[in-house]
C-alpha cells in the first residue's frame, strides 16, 4: 500500500480529545511488487463536523466524496464508482432516511455500507438498529482512536479492488502455479489494470511491450489471441457490476469505458452470442470467471506455464543474426 512521501508516510488520525493517533503501516510482501492504487472512491452522507475527521483519517487510501442527500450517494455510485457508502449514524435519525439507506443497499449489495458513530444520543439506539434493520451490517465507533483504525481497514479493503479481482487473481495463481513470471504478469494486468485499459495497445503499454510482439507470440504458442484474453477479463468486471440491481446498461458502460451501452451491446453479442440483458441475467461475476478460465485458461495450463509473453526465448538474438 502506497502512503505518499517519505514524511506524511504515517498520516495520523483523529482522536475524540484532539490526540493524533499514528498507525503501524502494513508488512510488504516479501519478493513481490506492490501496485500503487489510488485512494478508492467512497460516498458519504455526514455532519460537517465528521467530514473533516473522516477526510483526515482516510489521507492516501480512500477520496471521501461528501453528499447531503441519498440521492446524491445514489449518484456517486451509478455514475462515479464509488466503491464504499458511509453514512452518520447522527444523520440517519432524520426522518424516513434509515429507508431510504436501504433502498441503497437493495440496490447496490456489492458495494460495502459503512455507519459511523462519532457520538451517542438520545436517538442513537433507534438509529443504530434502524440501520441494521435496512442491511447496514458494518458499525465503526470512532469515539476512541482505535475506531479510526478500523475505519481506515473497513475502507481500505475497497481500494485493494474489487471482490471479482481478488478471486480472479487468486484462482489463476492457483491454476497457473510455476508459470513464469511474466505470463504471471499477463494475468494479473489483465484483472487489475482497472477499466482505462479496453484495448490491447494500451495493455501492450501496461506491459512495456509492444502490441505486434505481443500478438506474435500468443500466435507462435498457439494460444488464443491477446484480444480475447482482454475482452472476456472485461466481461467478467461487467458481470460482477451487473450483480448490482442499481447498475443499468448504460451505467456498466460507462464505467467500463465502452463509448455507448450501444457498443457494450455489440461486445456482449461478439462474444457470446447474446443481448446485455440476456447476459445480465445468465452471468454473475465468478460464472463468467469461470467461463474466462474454462476457454482460455483450463485448456492450455500446459503452454501457459511455460510461456514468456513478454521476453524473448533464450537464443532469439542468435537465431536472427543467422
Amino acid at each position: 500500500m502506497h502512503y505518499g512521501p517519505r514524511e506524511s508516510a504515517h498520516p495520523s488520525l483523529p482522536a475524540a480529545d484532539g490526540r493524533r493517533v499514528v498507525p503501524a503501516p502494513p508488512p510488504a510482501s516479501p519478493g513481490r511488487l506492490v501496485p500503487r492504487e489510488p485512494p478508492a472512491p467512497v460516498t458519504t452522507m455526514l455532519t460537517a463536523v465528521e467530514r473533516a475527521r473522516v477526510d483526515a483519517a482516510g489521507e492516501g487510501l480512500y477520496h471521501a466524496m461528501h453528499r447531503d442527500s441519498i440521492d446524491d450517494v445514489m449518484r456517486d455510485l451509478k455514475e462515479r464508482g464509488a466503491r464504499a457508502v458511509l453514512v452518520s449514524v447522527a444523520r440517519c435519525g432524520e426522518r424516513d432516511a434509515a429507508a431510504r439507506v436501504a433502498a441503497v443497499v437493495r440496490e447496490f449489495p456489492r458495494v460495502t455500507a459503512v455507519a459511523l458513530l462519532t457520538q451517542v444520543e438520545a436517538g442513537t439506539p433507534h438509529a443504530v438498529l434502524s440501520l441494521g434493520r435496512s442491511g447496514v451490517k458494518t458499525l465503526v465507533d470512532v469515539r476512541e482512536p482505535s475506531g479510526w483504525r478500523e475505519l481506515r481497514s473497513v475502507l481500505g479493503a475497497a481500494r485493494s479492488g474489487s471482490a471479482i479481482q481478488r478471486t480472479a487473481l487468486t484462482r489463476l495463481g492457483a491454476d497457473l502455479a510455476g508459470a513464469p513470471e511474466d505470463c504471471v504478469r499477463f494475468f494479473e494486468t489483465l484483472f487489475s489494470c482497472g477499466n482505462r485499459v479496453s484495448t490491447v495497445r494500451l495493455l501492450a503499454r501496461e506491459l512495456a511491450v509492444l502490441p505486434s510482439t505481443l500478438m506474435s507470440r500468443f500466435f507462435r504458442a498457439r494460444l488464443p489471441a491477446p484480444k480475447r484474453y482482454l475482452a472476456t477479463a472485461r466481461l467478467c468486471r461487467a458481470a460482477s457490476l451487473f450483480e448490482n440491481p442499481g447498475l443499468s446498461v448504460a451505467n456498466v458502460a460507462l464505467a467500463l469505458d465502452y463509448s455507448s451501452p450501444q457498443s457494450f451491446g455489440r461486445h456482449v453479442r461478439t462474444l457470446l452470442g447474446a443481448t446485455a440483458v440476456d447476459f445480465r441475467h445468465r452471468y454473475d461475476g465468478e460464472g463468467m470467471l469461470q467461463r474466462f478460465r474454462d476457454e482460455l485458461v483450463l485448456p492450455y495450463v500446459a503452454t501457459l506455464r511455460e510461456f514468456r509473453p513478454l521476453t524473448a526465448p533464450p537464443g532469439w538474438m542468435g537465431r536472427r543474426r543467422s
